[in-house]
């Protein structure tokens, strides 16, 4: 995959999985800042590092190969394959593709290095071992070969996560050979010969077809052969083994040619024909001089898994709609979970509601206060949209309108106490003493009467309340004096009030304060003034002004207080 698609991937993940944090994921808010970092440290590196090449450029060891989209088998040959047809490690017909693998141990990395060229190619891909017997003297040394290559299968199979079919292909030459001959045994059917340019048939009708004897002999070879081959080949990929798995082929191919390049003196397929048939003995099984190369099994690869055949562009967008299909699963239950939270925490306020008797008036106006700012966000919710985390089709704060509405209406608030009503300032009613009496004299001056009258108008004598007379001098003369004078025009007025108005002397307080209070400042005349003076004012006290008796409290002095008055 290009780089420049890949990091596209990178970008592409990243962006779902911020919109997931941000939006949907029920997170508080130092975890979504956590999981943004993880998002961002996930993301970053897999950006920088798309793109690089695991393996050298220039150790590349296939070049040639099919441009993608490329949909038939791709085999990978190991074992012995001195007669590879051509130079070059790819060799390409019309059914598939075939790549040459030198060392067997190398599998895995060969492996690797392809599909980072073609990574459409881990479904197509298969291995095919060759095992020439005319080219091996020690058995244990083509065991511990096997073994290996099974640890390599069971490890392929591994790392691409794909069934890799295993084919194991056995070749054998001599003289007499009349034509070149492939028999295929495919598990679960029986063995078939294949002949270049001819349909597959068994191999009784093969041998059946030929009067002079030599299919016969051939077939009795590669009988021969496939004894050799269960005996020594197969047990190293299928035998129990704790430390690797098993790998079963997928087909046994056996090959019997005219001549075969690279042949070893007294191999072992040799010293076990001697030992257990009399075919040393029939002409024609020693191969001959001549190196002939050995075709490959074409007819099997239509039979071999074919590849999805994506380019990579199509890859790329596979993969995005697979990360877009998994982000929108995940903000799908986000949105449910989200849903169903609103839905059992505004159910349980509403029953809360409903719980609480309506005497419990402060419990109440709390719980009606909770129901009513849900109904505010509903409001808002229905007005504006609803939040993306509460949408995606799942929006459950319709069903929640009406139950809030009802439980509101249902709500009757408590009636509010009465405000108390503040007990009004006395009236306080400023006479000037000098409009009363002599100066040091505390006897009420002819003509004063209308004085006191205008004055005391706004008086009403009444149960519950006190006339409260107090007189005020200047600070002239002696302090006691002066405390005296003041109590005794207090009382003046107080006789005059008591007698013109017959109230009782009970509704009546005297005070004499002398020079002690003073109204303003002393040093002026016009203040001396201001302090030589008699206030009476009404003041609220219980049991005052209670009568006893035949003679009734006195009417009002009048309805309106003069422009004097002041409070």
């Amino acid at each position: 995959m290009k780089p420049a698609l890949q990091r596209g991937l990178w970008l592409w993940a990243g962006l779902l999985a911020v919109l997931l944090c941000l939006l949907f994921l029920p997170l508080p808010v130092v975890a979504r800042r956590v999981s943004m970092g993880v998002v961002m440290v996930m993301v970053i590196p897999g950006f920088i590092r798309a793109g690089r090449r695991p393996v050298d450029a220039s150790a590349l060891r296939f070049t040639g190969l099919p441009e993608e989209p490329y949909r038939l088998p791709v085999v990978l040959v190991c074992g012995e394959k001195a007669d590879w047809p051509g130079k070059s490690a790819v060799y390409q017909t019309s059914q598939g593709c075939w790549l040459r693998v030198e060392e067997g141990r190398e599998l895995r990395h060969v492996v690797r290095e392809l599909l980072w060229q073609r990574p459409a190619w881990a479904g197509q891909l298969a291995v095919m071992v060759c095992v020439n017997p005319q080219q091996h003297v020690y058995d244990t040394a083509l065991a511990s070969r096997l073994y290996e290559l099974r640890w390599q299968m069971s490890r392929l199979r591994q790392e691409t996560c794909q069934a890799v079919p295993l084919l194991l292909s056995c070749r054998i030459a001599g003289q007499a050979v009349t034509e070149p001959v492939w028999q295929a045994a495919l598990p679960g059917e029986p063995v078939h010969v294949w002949r270049e340019g001819c349909a597959p048939c068994s191999s009784t009708y093969w041998t059946a077809q030929d009067e002079s004897g030599a299919r016969l002999q051939q077939q009795a070879m590669l009988n021969s052969l496939a004894d050799w081959f269960s005996q020594y080949i197969s047990p190293a990929f299928t035998a129990e083994n704790p430390d690797v798995p098993p790998v079963l082929p997928y087909a046994v191919l056996l090959y019997q040619g005219r001549a075969m390049a690279g042949l070893v003196e007294d191999a072992h397929w040799a010293d076990w024909l001697r030992q257990r048939t009399t075919l040393d003995q029939v002409a024609g099984w020693v191969p001959a001089e001549e190196s002939v190369a050995f075709p490959l099994p074409d007819f099997v690869l239509p039979l071999l898994p074919k590849g999805h055949a994506l380019t990579p562009r199509q890859r790329v967008g596979c993969h995005a709609l697979m990360l877009f299909t998994l982000a929108a699963i995940a903000a799908l239950c986000s949105s449910g979970w989200h849903n169903r939270q609103l839905l059992q925490r505004t159910a349980f306020d509403i029953r809360h509601y409903y719980a609480i008797a309506m005497r419990d008036s402060e419990p109440k106006a709390q719980a009606v206060a909770v129901l009513r700012t849900h109904m505010t966000q509903l409001d808002n919710w229905s007005r504006n949209g609803e939040p993306l985390r509460l949408g995606l089709g799942l929006y459950l704060g319709g069903r929640l309108r009406l139950p809030l509405l009802n439980a509101i209406k249902n709500y009757v608030p408590p009636l509010s106490p009465p405000e108390p009503k503040n007990a009004p300032a006395p009236k306080i009613i400023r006479l000037d003493s000098l409009a009363l009496f002599d100066v040091g004299r505390h006897q009420l001056k002819p003509g004063s009467t209308k004085v006191l009258v205008n004055a005391l108008v706004g008086i009403k004598a009444r149960p519950g309340r006190l006339i409260v007379v107090a007189g005020h001098t200047d600070d002239t003369g002696d302090a006691a004096s002066n405390q005296q004078l003041s109590l005794r025009r207090a009382e003046s007025v107080r006789n005059w009030m008591r007698d013109t108005g017959a109230v009782p002397e009970s509704c009546f307080a005297v005070q004499g304060y002398g020079e002690s209070r003073p109204h303003d400042t002393n040093d002026t005349e016009a203040g001396r003034a201001a302090n030589r003076r008699v206030e009476i004012s009404l003041v609220p006290q219980a049991n005052a002004c209670q009568v006893t008796g035949a003679t009734p409290v006195s009417p009002a002095l009048g309805d309106a207080l003069t422009p004097t008055m002041e409070k």
